[in-house]
């Protein structure tokens, strides 16, 4: 199975549905496609020509083409020959049935030939997308000829619908995904058996899908390149890290996380359309819990002044919790989106090493799973489509940004329908730094220079002469978009991309279930900038735990009104630094809520001693209360009282 987590995928479709492009859409983001033809004839009919010259001249000077013309046998040779690193287009299965039909191959086993085209399909092990005409929902032929058509077409299509990992259905350019593989539908939440996953690189697919003949694609698990449609929302791999084992008289370097021992499982990703669009109604924490939390605290037993900056921490949890004794985070969800963008924002970064970085992470291994797995956090790995260079137009399209903004938007409710109390969002990526600089520098106004971040290397050198080809970038990218003023989907399609605008998306659609998000990172602190302009409560569902050494995060959360909670400069990786301080943030949390009111604050009604009489209020001063009718007044001292 691939990277993404499929293998096979039909795509079925009518006449001019935009099966084609969707289906070339998902495989967009292969180094190279061999494109199998399946047609013949037509040299004396202009109109089916020119569909043909209409298809060659869409797919990429890269991809590689055969033909199996008159041998229909021909194709379940090329997928038994194909080898593991092979992706196989083969468009359409309605020519192949033509020439199954074809009365010279006559008398002949045509079921044979169906069921030998599905074996090879089980038991290929290269990527192969399939596409065929839907014919069941047409009017009954009214000829022999075409009733056999139909009838040989509609049983092809069920055998190879059972044989693949996944089916696609696309209708006006539009597509929904019929079939999710078994590891999806045996996810808890049973989300994927509702509605059918998306291919990782399916779901990036599909944006661009869609938009080879509308525009746009976007993957989950892997997407592909530039584009994204909507029913492949992308699957993350869902991977539960082991906590990691106390070192034991075993050097440091040596204690490293378990690799999970269960399978690992994909996040289902459910259809349906959420409108993001500019203006969203989205509901805010409440806003007395917090600062009743941070009272409340000024009358807690502690020794010293208490909690100090960790206060800002309980005031969070107290408003988004809804209460004013909040309960720590126990249920924390790391989403990971790896994105990669080309031009001058990925000078400098090494894409293997971030390649191997991810594949860590899947493994439950490295510093990420390691602090997941001390949190008793899962991470949901999404890979998403490559984008552009920022620097020479857009990087991608609107169907695209629209796709995965609503990935994205679902994958916060599935986060949230798994029982999740918190997310936190990490990246790994290629280019992701520039980007975030850039959009960052357009939405603020802040220079790019000033909070484009430093390129640094294994060993901790830096890189100059890659962060000047980073900030020339930076600067064409904002010489260019800004001639005219620009919304937030559209800064998503001309510079942030798919890995952005999934987290723009997570961010929005965390709020809108009430799920608190932990930022520290370049990625996250520009996804909120972004969302700010589509649903400004948003920004009151995040907290920044540490807002380490890079004047992007400092100079962002400022804009988004996010004060760090602590000061502790970390630098492990957007996403572990937010875990590194988690378990300081839920002891806060805990001690808030455990730690009682000190004795000499207790009110006992009727007895006439101090503790009647002092209210602390918000400047820690003390405040006399009204005595009670009879009682001593509030300058007199119980003498006093008795002689009166």
């Amino acid at each position: 199975m691939s990277d993404d987590r499929w293998n096979t995928v039909l795509v079925l479709g009518g006449i001019r549905s935009g099966k084609s492009a969707f289906a070339e859409a998902l495989v967009a983001d292969a180094p190279s496609v061999r494109y199998v033809a399946t047609a013949v004839g037509g040299e004396d009919d202009p109109e089916w020509l020119a569909r043909i010259e209409a298809h060659q001249r869409r797919r990429p000077q890269s991809w590689s083409t055969e033909e199996t013309g008159a041998d229909p046998a021909r194709l379940a040779a090329l997928l038994t020959e194909a080898k593991p690193d092979d992706t196989l287009l083969v468009d359409d299965l309605g020519g192949w049935v033509t020439q199954l039909l074809e009365p010279a191959r006559q008398p002949n086993d045509d079921e044979a030939d169906v069921a030998a085209l599905a074996a090879a399909v089980r038991g290929t092990s290269a990527r192969v997308v399939l596409v065929s005409p839907e014919v069941g929902l047409a009017l009954v032929p009214t000829t022999p000829v075409g009733r056999a058509f139909a009838d040989a077409l509609g049983a092809t299509n069920q055998a190879l619908a059972e044989a693949c990992d996944r089916v696609a259905l696309v209708v006006a350019g539009q597509h929904v995904w019929l079939k999710a593989d078994s590891s999806e539908k045996s996810d808890s939440s049973g989300a994927a058996a509702e509605a059918g996953g998306a291919p990782a690189s399916a779901t990036a697919a599909a944006s661009s899908a869609a938009g080879s003949s509308a525009a746009g694609s976007v993957a989950a698990g892997s997407v592909a390149a530039g584009s994204v449609a909507e029913a492949d929302l992308v699957e993350p791999q869902l991977v539960a890290p082991a906590p990691a084992a106390e070192p034991t008289a075993v050097p440091v370097a040596a204690s490293a996380t378990t690799v999970p021992n269960e399978p690992t499982q994909l996040l289902p990703v459910i259809g349906g359309g959420v409108a993001i669009e500019p203006g969203m109604d989205l509901p805010m924490p409440d806003s007395d819990a917090g600062p009743d939390a941070r009272d409340r605290l000024a009358g807690v037993d502690f020794a010293g002044i208490g909690l100090g900056d960790l206060v800002e921490a309980v005031e969070f949890a107290a408003a988004t919790q809804g209460t004013t004794i909040p309960r720590p985070w126990e249920s924390v969800r790391v989403l990971l989106i790896s994105g990669a963008h080309d031009g001058g924002a990925a000078a400098g970064d090494d894409p293997a090493d971030a390649e191997r970085r991810v594949a860590q992470v899947e493994h439950g291994e490295g510093v990420l799973s390691r602090l997941a797995g001390q949190a008793g956090a899962d991470v949901a790995v999404l890979r998403v489509a490559r984008s552009g260079a920022m620097e020479d137009g857009p990087v991608t399209d609107e169907a695209a940004v629209d796709v995965a903004l609503r990935q994205g938007w679902r994958l916060a409710e599935a986060a949230a329908d798994a029982g999740r109390d918190l997310l936190v969002l990490a990246s790994i990526g290629v280019g992701t730094d520039a980007v975030a600089a850039t959009l960052s520098s357009a939405i603020t106004g802040a220079e790019g220079v000033e909070v484009l971040p430093r390129v640094q290397l294994p060993g901790g050198r830096y890189d100059d002469e890659a962060w000047m080809v980073r900030c020339a970038a930076v600067r064409d990218a904002l010489r260019r978009i800004r001639q005219e003023p620009r919304g937030a989907k559209d800064m998503l399609r001309q510079i942030g991309g798919a890995d952005f605008a999934v987290a723009v998306g997570a961010l929005l659609g965390a709020a809108s279930r009430r799920l608190p998000v932990l930022l520290d990172g370049p990625l996250g602190i520009a996804a909120g900038l972004v969302a700010r302009d589509l649903g400004s409560q948003a920004r009151h569902w995040c907290l920044l735990p540490d807002a380490g050494k890079l004047a992007l995060v400092v100079k962002g959360a400022d804009v988004l009104g996010l004060n760090p909670v602590l000061d502790l400069g970390l630098g492990l990786g957007e996403g572990a630094n937010a875990l590194a301080a988690l378990p300081l943030l839920r002891t806060a949390v805990g001690l808030a809520a455990a730690a009682p009111v000190h004795p000499a604050l207790l009110v006992e009604p009727g007895d006439g001693g101090a503790s009647d009489l002092i209210v602390p209020n918000d400047d820690d001063e003390i405040d006399f209360a009204e005595p009670e009718p009879g009682g001593p007044g509030p300058a007199t001292t119980g003498a006093d009282a008795g002689e009166e």
